[in-house]
């Protein structure tokens, strides 16, 4: 069941990650195509491409976690026996869900205090706590994908750098 979650989870944020990427390359592309045979921009255009940007990222990250390709330190790498290598990656993956929950709380209280102050686009009349609430949408997932890795490391996927992984005992 988890893995089928994970799996669903992943086509949700490649088709969120593909439109928003889609709505990034329109918007400027339709301003620079009035720029020039018009000789004036879109004046939205810019803020659009801005928002679709905000939601490439966020989605973006819960798709180069599921990849195995998010930023991680690799220096400490071998520091630690190899035979300890199943706890540590258990440990990252596990501190890495509570930092990301942890964010996902963090996100909504500021969502939320958008949405409380009505807080409205300069450019756009719009307001923006619809784009806001990909940054506690996303952390979330992210966070769920991590505590899953946590309890399931075989789901994990497999280091980019084909580190070897020895088995966890008991799995």
């Amino acid at each position: 069941m988890a893995e089928r979650f994970l799996q669903a989870l992943g086509r949700v944020e490649r088709v969120i990650t593909t439109a928003a990427f889609a709505l990034l390359i329109a918007a400027i592309f339709l301003d620079v195509f009035s720029r020039e045979i018009t000789g004036v921009g879109l004046h939205w255009a810019r803020q659009a491409g801005v928002y679709a940007n905000i939601i490439v990222v966020m989605f973006g990250l819960g798709l180069a976690s599921a990849g195995g390709n998010h930023l991680r330190p690799r220096f400490a790498d071998n520091w630690l026996p190899p035979r300890w290598s199943p706890v540590v990656t258990r440990l990252q993956d596990g501190l890495m869900s509570i930092f990301f929950l942890f964010a996902a709380g963090a996100g909504a209280q500021l969502t939320w205090e958008s949405i409380r102050l009505g807080e409205r686009s300069t450019l756009l009349p719009v307001l923006i706590w619809p784009i806001m609430l990909a940054l506690p949408l996303a952390f979330f997932l992210v966070g769920i994908r991590h505590a899953i890795y946590t309890r399931y490391p075989a789901l994990s996927p497999r280091d980019p750098l084909n580190i070897p992984q020895p088995p966890m005992p008991n799995d």
